[in-house]
């Protein structure tokens, strides 16, 4: 990783730029790919999952048996882990339902705000070099609690045409209707435009390579839902010298093997502590199985040296970071200086791991700076709030002449008379 030493607040925004960025090609390519299945349906979907995934399967959809026979291939110890998390994620998402609001602005005129579930939503799980049973978790988890109808989850086959056990066992015990042996852009235009044989979903969720984030992102700016604008996986490590360097490099390792435009940066107010971890990176990284992958993140990646951990916030703040650890003597103290982040790790032994896995919060989560305006998937990523208005005779008789006073004032006289016949 490159260390850059007390870099001048304009240099900042420079600082923060994200390396990956979606190529031109691989718009066009992804737009070719929305087109053909939304004018071919299944037939263009069979193509792309022969061209671009494995072997074409018989049923785009996976069977009950199939589902049942995963579960023998999953170990004890596995399910347990499951297990323990889906009793963490239940916990956390069930905590934030909120009930139905009622308030009477003024006598006469009632006003409430109800959450009602989506009732269709996809779940797009990347299925290749890492299977992502956890984000099935963290995405069937919330929508069952939020009580949506219907669950539809697209993931890939390996080159056997197998989708991965822990995939399917978890998807059995999330109550998944419908299982969709698709990857890629072509499963995000299934899910967005429907086929003969898949209908079309209310909103999309998942994270996925640059072809699905492109085809999220085309989908979303034709009309269709999704969770929210996502690029490759971060993390911001802010850490003094009273931090482990062994732990610092491990937690900037953890993001780093996800993809290759992965970034992981560390801001410290420690130059003794800039260097030991660099020397911990090149111990732990061989070590590692997708150390190939982590070291290609890593040239990407950066170490700022700054004067303080105040000045290490006000960086984070400007980078906005999808994951931010604050490993520091005193980093509870410092939770309240956080504005832009997604998901936030305090103190010594918060690994981001534990997060990313069963610890309860959500690690679906904005990446790309989107930070400073969205946030991470919860319970009401799920739902639609909408609110009603009852009036009686007498609040209208209240409120009328107001409303009709603001209408005629913009010009709007239809606004005002459907009032006036009433009032008559």
């Amino acid at each position: 990783m490159k260390i850059i030493s007390n870099p001048k607040p304009k240099d900042w925004a420079e600082l923060c730029k994200r390396p990956s960025s979606i190529q031109p090609e691989v718009e066009e390519t992804v737009r070719l790919i929305l087109q053909a299945v939304k004018e071919e349906g299944d037939m263009a979907l069979f193509r792309f999952i022969t061209q671009f995934e494995t072997k074409q399967p018989k049923s785009l959809f996976v069977g009950v048996k199939e589902v049942l026979a995963a579960e023998d291939f999953v170990s004890s110890e596995l399910k347990e882990s499951i297990s323990v998390a889906i009793k963490n994620i239940t916990a956390f998402h069930k905590a934030q339902y909120t009930k139905e609001m009622v308030v009477e602005t003024m006598p006469g005129v009632v006003c409430s705000r109800k959450s009602i579930p989506i009732e269709r939503v996809g779940l797009y799980i990347p299925g290749g070099t890492a299977p992502l049973f956890s984000t099935l978790l963290m995405l069937g988890i919330p929508a069952l609690l939020a009580g949506c109808k219907e669950l539809v989850l697209c993931t890939p086959a390996d080159k056997n045409g197998n989708i991965h056990p822990a995939i399917l066992y978890t998807a059995s015990l999330l109550q998944v209707q419908y299982i969709i042996r698709c990857g890629g852009a072509q499963a995000i235009a299934a899910l967005a435009y429907g086929t003969e044989s898949i209908a079309p979903v209310n909103k999309i969720f998942g994270p996925g390579n640059q072809y699905v984030t492109a085809a999220k992102r085309q989908v979303s700016a034709a009309g269709v839902a999704i969770d929210m604008p996502a690029g490759p996986s971060e993390v911001l490590v802010i850490a003094d010298e009273h931090a482990n360097p062994a732990f610092v490099a491990a937690d900037l390792l953890s993001q780093a093997e996800h993809g290759a435009d992965s970034q992981v940066l560390l801001v410290t107010n420690s130059p003794k502590l800039a260097e030991q971890v660099e020397r911990e990176l090149e111990r732990q990284l061989p070590k590692i199985p997708r150390k190939d992958i982590a070291s290609k993140a890593l040239q990407n990646s950066l170490t700022i040296v700054v004067n303080n951990v105040q000045e290490a916030m006000d960086f984070s703040n400007t980078y906005a970071p999808e994951h931010l650890i604050i490993n520091t003597i005193d980093a509870i103290e410092w939770a309240d200086s956080v504005v832009n982040a997604g998901s936030v790790f305090l103190g010594l032994y918060a690994a981001e791991s534990v997060g990313d896995y069963a610890s309860g919060t959500n690690h679906t989560l904005p990446t790309a700076g989107f930070a400073k305006a969205y946030s991470g998937v919860s319970l009401d990523s799920f739902m639609k709030k909408v609110t009603f208005q009852f009036l009686s005779k007498e609040g209208l008789a209240e409120i009328g002449p107001h409303v009709i006073a603001m209408a005629e004032a913009e010009g709007l006289q239809a606004h005002a008379e459907a009032v006036k016949v009433r009032l008559g």
